[in-house]
């Protein structure tokens, strides 16, 4: 059998064929079975957090087209996601507080202009929300990123800011005390502009370690996030976070959709967390 979302992405059909699909999508992840545009999904159990860069049209794998982007949200819109804030998946880890049906987090890193211009009409469009992470020597300073204007509207409409540092340095390569300047400076100057100290951290170029854990947790965030493929359970490191990252390609759509519908088979076969 193949259905029309099969035969327009490109998808194996068959039961044998989405195995094999499922298999070779081993090093990305969602929550959902793999299925149909409009079928219904396996139970929730653990929460998929994307992780985004760039909405655009250039050529770099990290730039995800506003017109693909535009497809993906569509997807989740149509299929009763519900975007939550970090604030709602960290209650829900800690406290068993409930969550809309289907919660998904949608995360940017570095703070590019494009997720104004681009991605936040688009989530905007389907009452959807998310979290952006800053670099903040770069916001206002630098024409490919974000102004603190274009931050503070947004934040006003239900996104949230987080710290990815004040220079994008992978920490891993700094001192305590620099780390800890990082980390100490960015989360002021975001508070300075928005008016609220951000509670969340992800980390440059995914470079963390325990120290460096324990520095972010001694600095006063509430989680931080990595680039390890993997959802959100109550097993994960508050301080190392799992995200599914999504990348443009030649078949971007057929990409989102296997990580977001790969991770729950490769959970059930012992092959991730």
């Amino acid at each position: 059998m193949c259905t029309y979302f099969c035969k327009k992405h490109g998808l194996l059909a068959g039961g044998l064929g989405l195995l094999l699909l499922v298999l070779l999508a081993a090093s990305v992840g969602g929550t959902h079975a793999v299925a149909g545009r409009h079928h219904q999904p396996f139970a929730l159990t653990d929460i998929p957090v994307l992780n985004y860069h760039k909405i655009d049209d250039i050529d770099n794998p990290l730039a995800v087209t506003p017109a693909e982007f535009a497809e993906q949200v569509g997807y989740l819109a149509d299929n009763g996601y519900h975007t939550i804030t970090p604030d709602q998946l960290m209650g829900y880890l800690k406290y068993g507080r409930a969550l809309p049906d289907k919660p998904i987090l949608i995360t940017f890193d570095d703070g590019y202009r494009d997720n104004y211009a681009n991605a936040y009409p688009i989530l905007k469009k389907h009452g959807f929300t998310a979290t952006i992470f800053l670099v903040t020597d770069l916001v206002g300073n630098d024409d490919r990123f974000l102004t603190w204007d274009e931050a503070r509207e947004m934040h006003k409409n239900g996104f949230v800011f987080g710290s990815h540092t004040v220079s994008h340095l992978p920490l891993t390569t700094l001192d305590p005390e620099q780390i800890a300047g990082e980390l100490a400076a960015s989360a002021a100057e975001i508070e300075r502009q928005l008016g609220a100290r951000p509670r969340y951290f992800a980390y440059p170029t995914g470079a963390y370690n325990l120290k460096i854990e324990e520095l972010v947790r001694q600095s006063g965030y509430r989680a931080a996030f990595t680039i390890r493929y993997g959802q959100v359970g109550l097993e994960s490191d508050p301080y190392a976070l799992e995200r599914i990252p999504i990348y443009h390609s030649s078949r971007t759509f057929r990409s989102f959709y296997c990580r977001i519908a790969a991770a729950p088979v490769l959970e059930r076969l012992g092959i991730i967390r």
